[in-house]
């Protein structure tokens, strides 16, 4: 091409971002502390501090971060194998519960292919999806805050390809109970991948929710998803794991981005492992002050489902909400409002825990 065929392009013209980015909601994280005096309650982070042993394997493995991580994760991959009695060709890990599922909606959509979940619920799943170009298909909640499995079957198409099932789920902290989730399967078509999104599956009661390793093993359509961030208090560090069928696993490894999982977390994820019983003594207490707020709210007036996560959830309409938000606010407690929905709140200590009854304890009807 000579100089006098060249296009002239005008002076303003700039990239131009895909229709699909800049048509998503943004993501909205839980607000960051200040100060001392705040209680960060937004983020459903665990209060206390990383286990002494996840601690110290950080400490050891830093002296080697001028060398990549293992991509394959193999070390993590065969340790979460033995703690959930599957094979490491089962298991993929990611940065976070949040980067697998996208591992698995771009390993499993196409553009147009739709991907079925309860609303309201995990505010990264619509994002996912229609970042890969698929349709996300919301199903509203059922009057107790929790899925509305029938509702759910029913939306399911020939293009539905996933069907993401948070339990206990967020931000309601409802949990999906075993025989109503094995009926859904029974019901779903075997060439739709259902992610059990167990996140929050430590704070649960026994028997509240699905033996999900049960129904993975009778239902190889079946993918749970697991983090360290909560529980394990790993958050910063980003890493979290599905177990699937070796194909499906296979697949999930290919489509993640390579040397997402720092070496870092993946030696904390291995000690947190081998600390379960310290992490478990942590959740009892979580689950003790998530039952006296629960207790004490009621007493209060305030209505709420029996929470399963580290959370409590309040259903507000939109001046109650405002009102709360404020309050929360100028009291220097940070919680996560869903406008329109309510607010949810994180267990925590003690302290923390009584300065939200106190200020719930003002505002109930």
């Amino acid at each position: 091409m000579t100089s006098d065929q060249l296009v002239a392009v005008p002076e303003t013209a700039l990239p131009i971002l895909r229709g699909a980015v800049t048509g998503l909601p943004s993501y909205v994280p839980g607000r960051r502390s200040l100060g001392a005096d705040i209680a960060a309650l937004a983020s459903n982070e665990s209060h206390y501090e990383p286990l002494p042993a996840a601690t110290a394997a950080v400490a050891e493995a830093a002296g080697r971060m001028n060398r990549y991580p293992d991509m394959a994760a193999v070390e993590l991959r065969e340790r979460l194998a033995r703690h959930l009695g599957v094979t490491a060709d089962e298991v993929a890990v990611g940065p976070g519960s949040v980067g697998v599922l996208q591992q698995i909606i771009t390993g499993l959509c196409d553009a147009g292919d739709e991907v079925v979940f309860a609303w309201r619920s995990f505010e990264a799943y619509p994002i996912l999806v229609e970042l890969a170009g698929a349709r996300p298909v919301r199903v509203p909640l059922d009057g107790a805050e929790g899925h509305d499995l029938d509702a759910m079957a029913a939306a399911v198409t020939g293009r539905t390809k996933v069907v993401l099932l948070c339990t206990p789920n967020n931000p309601t902290g409802v949990p999906i109970g075993h025989e109503r989730l094995q009926a859904f399967l029974q019901a779903v078509p075997s060439s739709v991948l259902v992610v059990i999104d167990e996140a929050y599956v430590e704070y649960a009661d026994a028997g509240s929710g699905p033996d999900s390793m049960a129904l993975y093993r009778r239902y190889p359509n079946v993918c749970i998803l697991r983090t360290f961030s909560k529980a394990y208090g790993l958050a910063g560090l980003r890493v979290g794991y599905a177990v699937a069928a070796p194909d499906i696993a296979e697949g999930l490894r290919r489509t993640a981005l390579p040397f997402s999982v720092s070496a870092l977390a993946q030696k904390a994820a291995i000690a947190s492992l081998d600390a379960g019983e310290e992490m478990a003594e942590r959740v009892f207490a979580v689950k003790q002050e998530r039952a006296r707020m629960a207790a004490e709210l009621m007493v209060q007036g305030w209505t709420l489902q029996p929470s399963q996560g580290n959370f409590l959830w309040i259903r507000a309409d939109a001046e109650l909400l405002a009102t709360l938000v404020d309050a929360f606010n100028a009291a220097g407690i940070m919680v996560r409002a869903y406008q329109g929905d309510g607010v949810r709140i994180t267990v925590a200590d003690p302290a923390s825990n009584n300065r939200v009854l106190r200020l719930l304890g003002a505002h109930a009807a």
